[in-house]
């Protein structure tokens, strides 16, 4: 049974000492890739690094978090821009675009004109070189889902969609993903969207190093977590854990293009 993490801040600096501990985790839980977003130019770069130094294992998820935009050093969009526009030369490290989005909250109206700049730029960037995207929307998901028919981009993921449910059919209709993480094991709303969403639409995460409650309570997030979340998908969907870490595998094949070889013994993981 083989896990995937399509979303984990592997650049962030509470993981920077954890990385080995991280990679010997994924190995005993059978975690095969993680896809490390990124929140700026700086944690963009050490992504990529990352996705260079552990290769079939990490790859990368260049951009600017909404959140970030209130401490945008000059030229900081354009030269996130040029990253990701270099991804033909990063084949195979460089999957999407993200983290990415909006968010409204605690937002005086010059931070979200900022943050709308931003986002352009980064669908820009992700519609010229065909990469998938990774979005936050938190409280901003209509919205969201409004703007992004302008632009030509063909795989879009709601990370942690958590509201409005009334979007669910459209999101599914649209052909859009959704991920859901270490709370489907413990939130009655998370585990009602994972009931709702076709098996098919779904992708798993952790969105590490976030912290979670009930069985997570004071523990370091670690891929091992996606052990408890395919369960926790399995007992909703009343299907076996294999067949839901079988199509969250393929899911996550066709989202992010990569391919698993089959072998027992791949010593580069």
């Amino acid at each position: 049974m083989k896990l995937v993490d399509a979303h984990i801040h592997l650049s962030d600096p509470k993981y920077h000492q954890k990385i080995d501990e991280i990679i010997e985790d994924s190995k005993q839980s059978n975690v095969v890739a993680l896809v490390s977003n990124s929140m700026d130019f700086q944690s963009s770069l050490l992504s990529l690094q990352l996705a260079e130094e552990h290769p079939r294992l990490i790859y990368a998820a260049l951009g600017i978090h909404p959140w970030n935009v209130r401490r945008l050093s000059p030229n900081e969009v354009e030269e996130t821009v040029n990253l990701i526009l270099q991804h033909e030369m990063q084949r195979g490290k460089v999957v999407a675009v993200g983290e990415i989005g909006l968010d409204f909250q605690y937002t005086n109206e010059k931070l979200r004109d900022l943050q709308l700049k931003v986002f352009h730029e980064m669908l820009s960037a992700a519609e010229k070189q065909s990469l998938p995207i990774i979005i936050h929307s938190r409280g901003t998901t209509s919205r969201v889902v409004n703007l992004l028919p302008s632009y030509g981009v063909k795989k879009i993921l709601l990370h942690w969609f958590s509201q409005p449910m009334k979007l669910l059919s459209q999101i599914v209709d649209r052909g859009y993903y959704i991920s859901e993480g270490p709370p489907s094991v413990y939130t009655r709303h998370i585990q009602e969207i994972v009931r709702r969403v076709p098996l098919t639409n779904l992708l798993t995460e952790t969105d590490g190093p976030v912290s979670f409650h009930g069985p997570f309570e004071g523990k370091m997030t670690m891929p091992s977590f996606l052990l408890r979340v395919i369960k926790a998908v399995a007992q909703i969907k009343k299907m076996k854990e294999t067949e839901v870490a079988d199509q969250i595998l393929q899911n996550f094949t066709n989202f992010f293009g990569i391919e698993f070889v089959d072998d027992a013994d791949n010593d580069e993981l």
